[in-house]
């Protein structure tokens, strides 16, 4: 009788022995009341409130845990779980997941969410693949060149002192391919840059420009999307494995539908943005077809060199312009 007494009083332990909870500690650049933090707490409380407190999120808004490589430096050695990382920070994790980067790759917004629709998937398995979690993409909007000068022509371009991320090999490549020499500088640095001289040309949204303050430093926006920006949220995959099935369940299905919300809201917001910029006297100017076929055809080239030298694989960069084909082939 005692040996099945001590056995029932173990199991009852087992039963009513709280499951361990988790913090989870995430940075992100962006700045705290914004409409991505709001929404970004707004899911944890949820997650904090289905799991009873046993799953938590601690946010690090407004870049104080320094830039996506400091981040993900601070993940590996367990300081951090995670972070907002963009489509060029992603490289250091999976080089494929940076193939929506791909310069003058897109034209329209149709084609983003033509091509997204058949390759966000496997983005999101080659992040888990290689070691986190992402719970969905959210849009960052194209990126436009924004000066003091109207840049209409490749000539005019070679002229400014252009400012690329400090880590975006794609980015740096694209202008070289045109016999651009890019200034790097890290986010937190371009508008001192835009202040003091030391670059005088950015590509950025029309929403991280406003956001940024840096359209009070430009005259001009070229309409030409240069770029696709994008994002998302990761988790490194052992400690988020470390949660029950349940919670992680719970997790991804909240945090799911918060990116979802975010990939809308800031395609309206974007939106809302570009007409702002017009609005604040920012004169919108066109490439000339001329420069954009150079600059189209000089592009290609550099995405062969990029494949090369092993920036980003060939079998994806295939894999996107066949879904932009198709796409074309379908409108027309």
């Amino acid at each position: 009788m005692l040996k099945y007494l001590a056995s029932f009083i173990c199991l009852i332990a087992v039963v009513i022995t709280p499951a361990h909870g988790k913090t989870f500690k995430i940075a992100t650049i962006a700045p705290d009341g914004t409409r991505w933090m709001t929404e970004l707490k707004s899911g944890a409380d949820e997650i904090k409130n289905l799991t009873e407190g046993r799953v938590k999120f601690r946010f690090y808004p407004g870049g104080v845990m320094g830039n996506d490589k400091s981040v993900l430096r601070k993940v590996r050695i367990g300081q951090l779980h995670g972070g907002a990382i963009t489509g060029g920070g992603l490289q250091n994790i999976d080089p494929d997941s940076q193939v929506y980067s791909l310069p003058l790759a897109f034209r329209s917004h149709e084609e983003v969410d033509y091509v997204r629709k058949h390759m966000d998937q496997k983005i999101i398995d080659g992040l888990h693949e290689n070691g986190f979690v992402s719970f969905g993409l959210s849009e960052g909007g194209f990126a436009y060149l924004m000066s003091g000068l109207p840049l209409g022509s490749i000539t005019e371009l070679k002229k400014q002192k252009v400012w690329a991320p400090d880590d975006d090999k794609i980015g740096r490549a694209a202008f070289k391919a045109i016999g651009v020499s890019p200034i790097p500088l890290p986010l937190t640095d371009v508008l001192t840059g835009l202040q003091t001289g030391l670059i005088d040309t950015v590509a950025a949204s029309p929403m991280g420009a406003i956001a940024l303050q840096w359209h009070t430093k430009v005259k001009y926006l070229n309409q030409t999307p240069l770029v696709y920006l994008y994002g998302t949220m990761i988790v490194d995959r052992k400690a988020f494995e470390k949660i029950s099935q349940d919670d992680q369940q719970i997790v991804r299905r909240v945090m799911s539908g918060v990116f979802e919300k975010l990939d809308n809201i800031n395609r309206e917001d974007n939106q809302k943005a570009y007409a702002a910029l017009e609005q604040q006297g920012i004169k919108f100017v066109t490439t000339t077809a001329e420069s954009e076929t150079q600059w189209t055809s000089a592009v290609e080239e550099a995405s062969k060199n990029l494949v090369n030298t092993g920036v980003i694989s060939d079998n994806i960069t295939r894999t996107l312009y066949k879904h932009l084909e198709d796409f074309r082939l379908k409108s027309h």
